[in-house]
């Protein structure tokens, strides 16, 4: 069984990120307003990237991590652009070191 971790953007600009087991359901599901909390108040919304998974751990600590990130660093990361995430990266290291 495959699991996913996604961004969707939503209607106000902001991003939102979750992982499932049903890639294609869960997005429906958010964009029929079937989620309650973050998204039902942000539609529409829209799949802006996903990234398949081996395990639903793995799937839950990318969701965490990306949560944690700043919004340039995950839009570096849907363009694809690797440098610039490790980029981004030292610099939140840098601004949260004593």
């Amino acid at each position: 069984m495959a699991f996913w971790v996604y961004l969707l953007s939503c209607a106000d600009g902001s991003y939102y990120t979750g992982h499932t087991d049903n890639l294609e359901q869960r997005i429906g599901e958010h964009q029929a307003g079937a989620c309650p909390g973050y998204t039902a108040g942000r539609l529409p919304v829209s799949l802006v990237w996903s990234q398949e998974c081996t395990t639903r751990e793995e799937a839950l600590s990318a969701e965490m991590q990306i949560k944690g990130w700043s919004r340039k660093k995950k839009e570096a990361m849907m363009r694809g652009d690797w440098d610039d995430v490790a980029l981004l990266a030292k610099k939140d290291f840098r601004k949260n070191s004593p």
